[in-house]
């Protein structure tokens, strides 16, 4: 860890968050709907989305985020993959479909299918983490001078393997040519919840801005529904709360995750009731899953 990385977490995280602490004690984070493209919520003033998780240096600032009585917990529920559970259903991949109502892991299951194992135990953590990139970067457009500066490989081999992504998840290149050619035809992407994202760029001339707007139109639909889904899971564990006369508060939403502020008391019944009502959020052709971690603090949970 260098002096830039720790001047960041003192200036930003530390000093900087200090200035939003109210009167109560508290930090009130807003919420804007509007901000980014693909729907999802962004949290300003400030951004609690973004307090540092891959640094230990900057996991410990979430040790100053505790509930509000000290018999309370934090608890987080968080979609496990939900992207790549989306691209699932929307491509209709049935080795991807496979994979998910099985319960595999699906980068391990990915490495397994790119590097021509036969089973599951064959694959290395070194394998497995270039399955994830790729995984994650072919819905994105990502070529194979971007994965191969990712993985620091050739590319030769980036190209590789994502030759033999397409050759073993085929529904998938077939889903990215038909959303480019839906969104050439009707102007706009679409979200599994027919939200809309126009896409005035799709016929342009040139050619970056062409490709970026062909890029958007396949991944729209994935990062816009998975948006979607955690939206109506919101709603939906909201009016429960409300319904069932609750104490415990929904105080955050962290991209595919929801943090609770739970008193002990509840904890028993909120463990169970918001993985229920997450998962049943959005009615795909494969499993959503959540999975829920709770602590004294915003560092325990995690």
């Amino acid at each position: 860890m260098d002096y830039r990385q720790i001047s960041k977490i003192q200036s930003t995280y530390i000093n900087g968050l200090l200035d939003y602490i109210q009167a109560d004690g508290k930090i009130h984070t807003r919420f804007l709907q509007t901000l980014t493209t693909t729907g999802r919520l962004s949290s300003v003033e400030p951004n609690l989305q973004n307090i540092p998780v891959k640094l230990e240096e900057g996991k410990q600032i979430r040790k100053a985020f505790v509930p509000c009585k000290q018999d309370s917990y934090l608890f987080s529920c968080d979609y496990s993959q939900v992207e790549l559970r989306v691209l699932a259903h929307v491509s209709h991949e049935k080795n991807m479909l496979e994979a998910f109502k099985e319960g595999y892991d699906i980068h391990a299951h990915t490495a397994m299918k790119i590097f021509g194992l036969s089973n599951l135990d064959e694959v290395t953590p070194l394998m497995r983490r270039h399955a994830k990139a790729v995984n994650f970067g072919i819905v994105y457009g990502i070529s194979d001078y971007g994965l191969a500066k990712n993985l620091g490989i050739s590319r030769q081999e980036a190209q590789n393997f994502i030759n033999n992504y397409f050759e073993q998840y085929p529904q998938i290149k077939d889903y990215m040519k038909a959303a480019v050619k839906l969104a050439r035809e009707k102007g706009y992407a679409e979200t599994i919840m027919h939200r809309r994202r126009l896409l005035p760029d799709i016929h342009n001339k040139n050619f970056n801005i062409r490709s970026f707007a062909e890029r958007t139109a396949i991944n729209s639909p994935i990062q816009g529904s998975a948006a979607d889904i955690i939206k109506i899971a919101m709603i939906k564990m909201q009016s429960e709360l409300e319904r069932r006369k609750l104490k415990t508060k929904m105080i955050l939403q962290i991209h595919d995750e929801l943090l609770f502020d739970v008193p002990s008391e509840e904890l028993d019944l909120i463990r169970t009731l918001v993985p229920k009502i997450m998962q049943q959020a959005a009615q795909l052709d494969v499993p959503l899953i959540a999975d829920a971690n709770w602590g004294h603090n915003w560092y325990e949970v995690k």
